[in-house]
């Protein structure tokens, strides 16, 4: 194997890590643990599905998202959810992230680009029926002084329809 090979497998595992890493501490709401894990300059965007004819050009609003997040906005959410006033998440929601078909796309020594497929399974108050959230993300990785950060995040819902009630989580 050249170091190259050696390299990307290297990074592949330590991409998969991260991330089940970071779907972990999101499961257990830790979310300024979280949030040290983005980059100075991250985006955040889910584009809006729409239904459209087979030949379509793209599946996703070029104009419309349901997420475009900043660090700015992103902090703001974050310390919205530790307030007296975030009714969307009080009680807050059970959520277990299952995140599979890791897929490097896109290797150099400073960024890493995986795509990745995302089901969340989301629980509200004493209720037995529940949300389910299917989605592809597509992520940037950003090797920061040694330390592998988030530096992009596309998510492509499944859904055309969103089936919840508020998106007051991550995804």
């Amino acid at each position: 194997m050249t170091m190259t090979q050696l390299l990307k497998q290297e990074y592949y595992q330590q991409c998969v890590d991260f991330l089940n890493h970071e779907a972990d501490l999101l499961d257990r709401r830790k979310f300024n643990e979280w949030f040290a894990l983005l980059t100075d300059d991250i985006t955040y965007k889910m584009p809006v599905r729409t239904t459209c004819e087979i030949n379509a050009e793209s599946e996703f609003s070029k104009t419309a998202s349901l997420f475009d997040e900043t660090r700015g906005s992103l902090e703001m959410r974050i310390k919205r959810m530790y307030n007296d006033y975030h009714w969307a998440e009080d009680p807050a929601s059970r959520t277990r992230r299952f995140v599979t078909n890791f897929k490097m796309d896109v290797f150099n020594e400073t960024e890493v680009q995986m795509r990745t497929n995302l089901l969340l399974f989301r629980n509200r108050f004493d209720s037995p029926s529940s949300d389910l959230l299917s989605a592809e993300r597509v992520d940037t990785l950003r090797k920061e002084n040694g330390v592998w950060k988030l530096a992009k995040r596309m998510v492509y819902l499944d859904h055309a329809t969103i089936p919840t009630n508020n998106l007051a989580i991550f995804l």
